[in-house]
């Protein structure tokens, strides 16, 4: 079964290279509308041989990295009160919604120009498109947990942080994670977004100076650098799911 799902992805993308090449032939496009695959190849080796191609991938993975790890914390800490206080939900759901309610490109300039140009400002992007999927999940993970079990816990005199350690997190874990897959792939979207808005290094930086120089190759290198990092942080999510709920699947069987 998984050779055939490997088979199948390589004939998905051996049609999608020989699609694109047979446009770019004969729709006679300019490459600087429509490189063709061996054009993006070419600008891809050149950029991995200068070595710049490695130091803007590893600026946009250090803020996709920490913004991921700010906002996952935050998120479950705070989804966690909210859970377990309906006062504390009453106070802050209308603030958290609203922050919602603002497009994160209007806010990315607002946070480059507290926060500088630099990494921080990125991080804190990144860090706040995760917040809100994280948090909704943990919310309903926690709350899921059957009131029968939380009744057990307490006739064995478990502490609250034995009921949160033994009860609370494994049953939670399974919503926790569908939160952290969309978590991880909009990390990597809220890095690009504020290196779009300033930044002097970074893929989002990088297709800026592609798009300005009509350096659409290059344009399409650093979209798919961003989109093998989403997909590998995806895989390393479900990668780290399978192995820590492997007690849940045995379990069902």
């Amino acid at each position: 079964m998984r050779s055939r799902r490997v088979i199948l992805l390589f004939v998905s993308i051996a049609g999608l290279l020989i699609g694109w090449q047979l446009l770019v032939t004969f729709g006679d496009f300019p490459r600087f509308i429509l490189p063709s695959p061996g054009d993006v190849l070419n600008r891809f080796l050149e950029t991995v041989g200068d070595g710049s191609l490695f130091r803007h991938l590893a600026t946009t993975l250090k803020e996709v990295f920490w913004g991921l790890a700010l906002g996952v914390s935050f998120a479950s800490i705070l989804g966690y009160l909210i859970a377990k206080s309906r006062w504390i939900e009453r106070l802050l759901s209308p603030y958290i919604v609203a922050s919602q309610s603002v497009p994160l490109v209007a806010i990315a300039p607002l946070l480059v120009i507290w926060f500088g140009p630099g990494m921080l400002s990125k991080i804190l992007i990144a860090a706040l498109i995760v917040f809100f999927p994280v948090l909704v999940n943990i919310v309903v993970g926690v709350r899921a947990v059957p009131e029968d079990l939380h009744a057990l816990m307490r006739s064995l005199g478990a502490t609250r942080w034995q009921t949160l350690r033994l009860l609370e997190m494994p049953a939670a874990l399974p919503v926790f994670f569908g939160g952290l897959r969309v978590g991880a792939t909009l990390a990597v979207i809220g890095a690009v977004v504020g290196e779009f808005v300033g930044a002097d290094s970074g893929l989002g930086f990088l297709i800026n100076v592609g798009r300005g120089l009509y350096d659409t190759a290059l344009v399409f290198v650093a979209v798919f650098v961003l989109i093998s990092m989403a997909l590998i942080l995806y895989g390393i999510v479900v990668g780290l799911e399978a192995r820590l709920l492997a007690w849940q699947r045995r379990s069902e069987e």
